[in-house]
């Protein structure tokens, strides 16, 4: 009898009306030492897909003299293209189940996923051994950055959402410079014997995942989905924690706009879908294409970043990561530098501008490259000039589908393009590099070069014509709640 009264307790709370100012003093709160805790516990998810990525580009030299495995430029391709699969069912599946179970489930279920696959990858024995850990990789980090990205969106104030959102996703190159450096030791052959070095970075990377792990610990539930889960008051108890952390009272009694909700348990499938291909069409477009474009842009290039440097200039396998530590210092500078303009210039002007200006740089780097007129010290510089630009486009992409839709479905819809956008435009690209780079052909390599640049400025393009000016705003003002009665009061 207590249980079936639960249930019933519980239905009707899921269908109770909530009226709630925990979006207004979460947006009115001024930056703090939880924010900064916050940003530290989740945002380092993108410095281990930066490792992850590094680890695999750099790597994939050793992997071919392995003695146990002598992987072809092919089976690197393939490889990568198994992590971007895992990711992009990952994201998906993970993603679904963020917005039904709650965030803080899932960035600890998808990170313990992470570190168990990464250290099974150490211990692989065969090609498709690595490959099939390498999908189980990529469908953790592909369910991180649903979570993660959905999470930190809804504690982040909106005046500092757009730098933090970049920085946090431009922190992949802090990952990507470890990892550069890790390989540089591990890597060389009179430390590590040709079979062993790779293995121990796949091993401390799932080291480094365990320590994450203990870390978001104490990261509580995000307040914005336990209000439209029929929970506000769970929701107010931590907004009022964090409002005495930033400053030193409960401001919850203040004359901020109040929102009203219909609680619900879930989001049905059919409701999701129309939202995001019917009453937010152009939306969902201006997001599938920034998604795509920047999906085949980085992971056709940077996949096959080492494979560049080690059949057409000569690089070592074990000095390969001593070129990958600037290219990950442009990447990071970019969002760091040019984050602050997308609060105050604009979402509009400053994504379009990042996405063409990459595309038009990739174009030149690329005939420099066809030409002959680049050493690999100089093909570093043109690559870190492009992708200062590029990183900030990429990390935008995030930024704009997750602001853009309603919070009920906020998980999914990241899951949704960053699933088709990576699936169409970057499981290709590892395996379309991989192949043009194995040919030897300076003109082919460009070729692909040149089909990066285009999808770039098309999305640029889209963005200027279409995309949606959220600087500034709150989450509930740019794509009201599904679940909402009214418009928030004012």
């Amino acid at each position: 009898m207590a249980a079936a009264q639960g249930v019933e307790a519980g239905a009707a709370r899921q269908d109770a009306l909530v009226e709630t100012d925990i979006p207004a003093r979460l947006d009115s709160l001024t930056w703090n030492r939880f924010h900064t805790l916050v940003i530290v516990a989740l945002g380092i998810t993108w410095i281990l897909d930066g490792l992850e990525v590094t680890l695999a580009g750099a790597l994939s030299g050793a992997l071919k003299e392995s003695p146990a495995f002598r992987f072809s430029n092919t089976d690197i391709g393939i490889a990568g293209t198994a992590y971007l699969i895992g990711a992009v069912i990952g994201a998906v599946g993970f993603g679904w189940l963020t917005d039904r179970w709650g965030r803080k489930k899932l960035f600890f279920i998808t990170l313990a996923l992470y570190l168990t696959a990464t250290l099974l990858t150490a211990f692989s024995w065969s090609l498709w051994s690595f490959v099939a850990f390498r999908f189980l990789t990529g469908a953790g980090i592909g369910g991180e950055y649903t979570a993660i990205n959905s999470t930190i969106q809804e504690f982040v104030p909106a005046r500092y959402r757009g730098r933090i959102d970049l920085i946090v996703n431009g922190s992949f190159w802090v990952g990507a410079a470890l990892g550069a450096l890790g390989s540089v030791v591990l890597l060389d052959p009179r430390l590590f014997g040709l079979d062993l070095g790779w293995r121990v970075c796949f091993g401390i990377g799932a080291g480094l995942g365990l320590g994450i792990l203990l870390l978001r610990t104490w990261v509580p539930e995000s307040p914005r989905w336990l209000a439209t889960h029929g929970r506000p008051a769970e929701g107010e108890a931590i907004v009022a924690d964090i409002e005495r952390h930033a400053i030193g009272h409960d401001q919850g009694r203040a004359h901020l706009p109040r929102t009203k909700l219909r609680a619900r348990a879930s989001t049905p499938l059919r409701e999701v879908f129309d939202t995001l291909f019917r009453l937010h069409r152009r939306r969902a477009l201006v997001g599938l294409t920034l998604m795509g474009a920047q999906a085949f842009f980085y992971n056709a290039v940077f996949f096959t970043y080492a494979l560049v440097l080690t059949d057409f200039y000569g690089v070592g396998a074990d000095k390969v990561g001593l070129y990958i530590l600037p290219f990950a210092a442009g990447n990071f500078l970019g969002p760091v530098l040019l984050g602050p303009l997308f609060d105050t210039v604009g979402r509009r002007p400053m994504i379009a501008s990042t996405y063409v200006l990459s595309g038009l740089l990739l174009a030149v780097s690329g005939w420099m490259f066809q030409a002959g007129l680049l050493s690999a010290t100089g093909q570093t510089i043109a690559w870190m000039v492009v992708f200062f630009f590029a990183s900030a486009a990429a990390g935008s992409a995030y930024l704009t589908v997750g602001e853009t839709f309603p919070l009920e479905i906020r998980a999914l819809a990241i899951a949704v393009f960053y699933a088709i956008g990576t699936g169409v435009g970057g499981a290709a690209g590892p395996i379309l590099f991989g192949s043009l780079v194995e040919s030897g052909s300076r003109p082919a390599v460009f070729g692909g070069y040149l089909a990066g640049s285009a999808v770039m400025i098309g999305a640029g393009l889209v963005q200027w014509i279409w995309g949606v000016a959220s600087e500034g705003r709150s989450l509930e003002d740019i794509a009201t709640p599904l679940s909402a009665v009214e418009a928030p009061a004012r």
